[in-house]
């Protein structure tokens, strides 16, 4: 029998119990269950019937069309109201979806190139991207809300395309002036850190030297095999030669590694002055820190890497690493405002953001602190060498390569 014999509410009851044979299947198109709807209500004369015989015409119309209680419930006021159940697709006032799947794989390629930073910095690389490097595939993700990013972030079709260190013993020793930095503006007071990179089975494994700027927040990452000062020293020569202006300050905490006469003579010859953490005051190399998990751990990770490697890994910070965090990674700066109550609050705006080089370039009369022979038609060429999604694609591609390369050996020779 066909669903069309069905002329009966005893008949519907019988369908619905199973106890009559019945030919049909759910209709798929949309129109066609608003008609389907619409002739069962009109046959049955649905408005006249009892409660009993609107409920298993309800119960009917549910398995026959697929719709829910609550929205038969809708269609049967509609035909109510109006005597016909049409169906009113969306005009230009409905919702209409701004950011495409190729936005949405845009985004997840940018946050997988770039280690997943904040929702501005990625908002910031797009518009770099955009603006400065002509790739127009990011112009509409340019113009994204830093809101809405997280909220594309959290869709199911950005999900589908991304499916124990040592502390240094401080060392009592009158070296070094105990106070904070005071570069009031001007670059070349730097901060510095150590991050070890774990031990095993009583293996030390390879130290990272950090040193960031205070006000440009250019950074150079060294690695060494030990802190001692035969591997320091030269390091930290390395490093301070690799800012693009002159040293004037060097700010460590309280390490013994730093706080010694080996790198005070080393300062006291290339006419840096020499300042460490005050007691108590955690702030006081809080830039250094920051940057030791924002950097060098989201890099490295934890896992223990032997000694052996410090020279490989140092050419990666040199030849990658330094140059993509300075050139090509946005980040923060605070501005002072004084509150209602005349207290000096530090803001971060998005208007702000911008990488460590340009914020050196925005410094008023900025080629005084380069160095002698370093000029920004130098430095110029360097940050337009590659873009920003370049420099990241390269910078996990050279990592991936040195960690297979790392892994590999050890597990041959274990």
């Amino acid at each position: 029998m066909n669903i069309e014999n069905l002329t009966t509410v005893e008949s519907l009851d019988q369908f619905l119990q199973g106890n009559q044979a019945i030919a049909f299947s759910v209709l798929g198109d949309k129109t066609e269950r608003y008609q389907f709807t619409q002739k069962i209500l009109v046959k049955f004369t649905y408005q006249t019937c009892s409660k009993t015989d609107k409920g298993l015409i309800r119960r009917f119309l549910m398995k026959v069309t697929g719709y829910s209680r609550q929205q038969l419930t809708r269609l049967i006021g509609q035909h109510k109201r109006k005597g016909r159940i049409e169906w009113q697709p969306c005009g230009d006032n409905g919702f209409s979806r701004r950011y495409s799947n190729e936005d949405v794989r845009l985004l997840a390629q940018m946050d997988e190139r770039h280690e997943t930073p904040c929702g501005q910095a990625i908002k910031k690389l797009c518009e770099r991207a955009d603006q400065i490097y002509g790739e127009d595939e990011y112009r509409n993700l340019s113009q994204i809300s830093v809101s809405h990013l997280y909220n594309l972030r959290a869709s199911l079709g950005y999900k589908k395309q991304r499916q124990v260190f040592t502390k240094t013993q401080s060392r009592k020793i009158n070296i070094g002036e105990r106070r904070k930095p005071e570069p009031n503006g001007q670059p070349g007071y730097i901060r510095i850190d150590s991050v070890h990179q774990g031990d095993l089975d009583k293996q030390k494994g390879v130290y990272h030297i950090n040193a960031v700027d205070e006000v440009t927040q250019f950074e150079m990452v060294g690695s060494v095999e030990k802190i001692s000062e035969r591997y320091l020293i030269p390091i930290l020569e390395q490093m301070l030669e690799s800012f693009p202006f002159v040293i004037k300050g060097f700010h460590a905490d309280n390490g013994s590694e730093y706080i010694n006469r080996n790198v005070a003579a080393l300062l006291q010859k290339l006419l840096i002055e020499f300042t460490k953490s005050r007691s108590r005051q955690t702030n006081d190399n809080a830039l250094a820190e920051g940057k030791n998990a924002a950097i060098v751990r989201k890099q490295f990770g934890y896992l223990h890497i032997p000694q052996k490697w410090a020279p490989q890994m140092n050419d990666f910070n040199v030849d990658y690493l330094c140059p993509h965090i300075n050139y090509h990674r946005p980040c923060f700066f605070s501005e002072i405002k004084i509150d209602t109550k005349g207290k000096h609050r530090k803001t971060y705006p998005y208007t702000s953001m911008m990488t460590p080089y340009d914020k050196l370039k925005s410094l008023s009369e900025a080629e005084q602190y380069l160095k002698p022979d370093i000029t920004f038609e130098i430095l110029d060429e360097l940050a337009m060498r590659i873009s920003d999604n370049e420099s990241a694609t390269q910078l996990r591609t050279e990592r991936n390569k040195l960690f297979n390369l790392i892994f590999e050996q050890d597990r041959k020779q274990a």
